[in-house]
């Protein structure tokens, strides 16, 4: 059961996180004081340190917030359980579109912090694994439908090209793609390079 008390905190560190977040993508992670984002968040400086500790677990909030609004994790599970198999890689086109459309600001503050603090590059790895393990259990799930002499790490190795943040930063952000546009690119590109159709 959850608590008025335990409510109050989160909406808390929903609101650190927030006012973090818009910090982070204006000045730059490292620029950020912990003073700054008491003063934009309207919270004193102790309770945020009782409620962090520190600027990186601020950054992790930041990411968890990201990750459940974007809700990639439910895509992820979906697309593993659609019986056709393009149709499993329009969605993973469409977690993907989805990821960069939500939080493509976070993803360039944690490349910038993982450069600054090895905390942060430590978990900044960890995520990167996590994402490599989700797109392999994928790929798994196409054994013995991928086009002839294309083998899993192989795809896993394209497709990680394929989804690299710079792509998206270019198509969409430089060169004005929609979302949509980019969405359907990728999963017309997964479906013609993994299946051959």
């Amino acid at each position: 059961m959850t608590t008025h008390r335990h409510r109050q905190a989160q909406a808390t560190r929903e609101t650190v996180a927030s006012a973090a977040r818009r910090l982070f993508a204006k000045q730059g992670y490292v620029a950020t004081t912990m003073e700054a984002i008491s003063e934009a968040a309207g919270i004193p400086v102790p309770t945020i340190y009782s409620a962090f500790g520190n600027k990186p677990a601020i950054l992790e909030e930041v990411r968890r917030l990201w990750i459940a609004a974007s809700d990639v994790e439910n895509l992820h599970r979906q697309a593993l359980v659609t019986p056709t198999v393009a149709n499993r890689l329009r969605l993973a086109a469409h977690w993907t579109r989805r990821q960069f459309e939500f939080g493509y600001d976070i993803i360039s503050i944690y490349q910038e912090a993982a450069r600054a603090d090895p905390r942060v590059a430590v978990v900044w790895r960890r995520v990167m694994l996590r994402r490599e393990a989700a797109v392999s259990e994928l790929l798994e799930s196409l054994k013995g439908r991928l086009r002839s002499g294309l083998s899993l790490s192989q795809a896993l190795d394209l497709y990680v090209s394929w989804t690299l943040p710079e792509v998206y930063r270019t198509l969409v952000l430089e060169r004005g793609w929609p979302c949509r546009r980019y969405e359907n690119w990728l999963a017309e590109l997964l479906i013609r390079e993994f299946l051959g159709e």
